[in-house]
Order: structure tokens, then C-alpha cells, then sequence
């Protein structure tokens, strides 16, 4: 006999057996006493013989909606206040450029931002970064922002995480949850053809890691900088995947 199957009718026999002892001691009567009774009510309300549970993953893909550029300006200098000087100019630069490329100040950031002592046995001076998070919700404008940042002095254009907006996002992870379900569906009833029973409904679902996996690039190794004629920086990004799994449990008829 098959393991679940026979871990649920020894179950049933179990209660069985309880229900007939206690019956014994207290009525002294046959199947007709109460507690008999209630044991059968107990039976027909679990409605079921025995449960499969299948755990299952689903997914789905969608073309990224939004990204977020990572843009900054760099310097070194023979003291601190000098490097920190030239870094509070290229970023004014880099801050003007977003507002002549109409992007809304909420969707620009600071990223990092440090000037320390320079690396290196025989290096004097200090040295310092200051980088900038561009969210854009036209993943065609990322190669026109990027140009227009090296044109406006960046040096350290770093990496590009496409993604997906709110709205998209919420649809996208619902998807995902009933592809994980739709799979979970087919292989219990695999599993019930296969031994032979019937599903008779669900009886519990858990889900588990529901996400969206962000495509990231590096920039600089696809930035032209579009200057000395150099065609404009095009960056194409994979699909965005939103995956999900559940757990859920069947019960089932002989």
C-alpha cells in the first residue's frame, strides 16, 4: 500500500477505534450510541480519505518599465577641501543636465558620496566620488541620459537595474502566484491519477517567495559617450521575471 494512503486509513481507523472505546465505557450500547455517532460526523465533515500536498514555482516575463542610472563624477586634489570642491562642481553640472533632460528632482538621488586619503605606497593627496541615482520611467531615454551625463563631465558611470514600475509589478506578482498554482493543480492531479483517487478541493495554500528579478548591466561597458561622433549609447535589457512558489494541499477521495 501506498505510504500516504496508508497514513491516512490508519487515521481513520484510529479514530474509529477511540470512538468505539469510549462508546463502550460510557453508553455500553452498540454503533447506535452517541459518540459513534459523532465520530461519523467527524468523517463525513473532513470529507476526505487521506491529502497531497505539491509544492510548485511559476513565472513570467515582461519587458522592463523603469531603470535606475548610476551616474557620478570623481576627483582627486592635494587636499581635502580641493577635492571636495571639484566634486560640489561636477555635481552641479550633473544636476543641471537632469533638469535640461526634464527629469523630476524625486526621481534623482544621492548615491555615494567620499572623499578620503589616496590609495596607494606612493600616492599623496586625497581622492573622492559622488554618484547620483537616476530613476527613469522611459527605459529608451537610459542611452540619452548616460551620453548627456559624460558630456556634462561624469567619469563614473556604473550600473543600470531595469525594472518594473508599481502598477506592473503588483499584475506581474499575482501572474506569477497563479502560474505557481496552475503548475501545483496539474502535478496533484498527476499525483491522484497516478494512485488512483480523486481531489476533492484544497484544503491549505502557502506562498513563498514571490519577487521580481531586476536586470542589471554595467553602463560603462556599453557607453559611447556620444561625442567625436560616436553613434548614441543604446543599452537593451533582458525581460524582467517575476517568480513565485506555493505549497498547497489537496484532499482526496479513494
Amino acid at each position: 500500500m501506498d505510504r500516504r494512503r496508508f497514513l491516512a486509513a490508519s487515521s481513520v481507523g484510529l479514530v474509529a477505534a477511540v470512538a468505539g472505546c469510549t462508546g463502550s465505557a460510557t453508553e455500553g450500547d452498540g454503533p447506535d450510541s452517541e459518540s459513534d455517532a459523532d465520530a461519523g460526523s467527524e468523517a463525513d465533515a473532513n470529507g476526505t480519505d487521506g491529502e497531497i500536498t505539491v509544492s510548485a514555482d511559476g513565472e513570467v516575463e515582461a519587458e522592463p518599465d523603469q531603470a535606475t542610472v548610476d551616474v557620478g563624477v570623481t576627483a582627486t586634489g592635494e587636499s581635502a577641501d580641493a577635492v571636495t570642491d571639484d566634486l560640489a562642481s561636477g555635481a552641479e553640472r550633473l544636476r543641471e543636465t537632469f533638469d535640461d533632460l526634464g527629469i523630476p528632482d524625486e526621481n534623482v538621488e544621492e548615491g555615494r558620496y567620499q572623499v578620503h586619503p589616496a590609495r596607494g605606497r606612493e600616492t599623496n593627496g586625497f581622492e573622492g566620488s559622488h554618484s547620483f541615482d537616476v530613476t527613469l520611467t522611459d527605459v529608451d531615454r537610459v542611452g540619452e541620459v548616460i551620453d548627456a551625463a559624460i558630456e556634462a563631465g561624469a567619469d563614473d558611470v556604473g550600473r543600470v537595474q531595469f525594472t518594473l514600475q508599481e502598477e506592473t509589478r503588483s499584475t506581474l506578482l499575482e501572474d506569477a502566484i497563479d502560474a505557481a498554482l496552475a503548475n501545483a493543480d496539474a502535478e496533484a492531479a498527476h499525483v491522484a491519477d497516478n494512485r488512483g483517487v480523486e481531489i476533492t478541493g484544497t484544503t491549505a495554500v502557502t506562498t513563498g517567495d514571490v519577487q521580481v528579478n531586476a536586470v542589471r548591466t554595467e553602463a560603462a561597458d556599453d557607453a559611447a559617450g556620444g561625442a567625436d561622433g560616436a553613434p548614441p549609447t543604446e543599452i537593451d535589457a533582458d525581460p524582467v521575471s517575476v517568480t513565485a512558489s506555493v505549497t498547497v494541499t489537496y484532499g482526496f477521495e479513494e
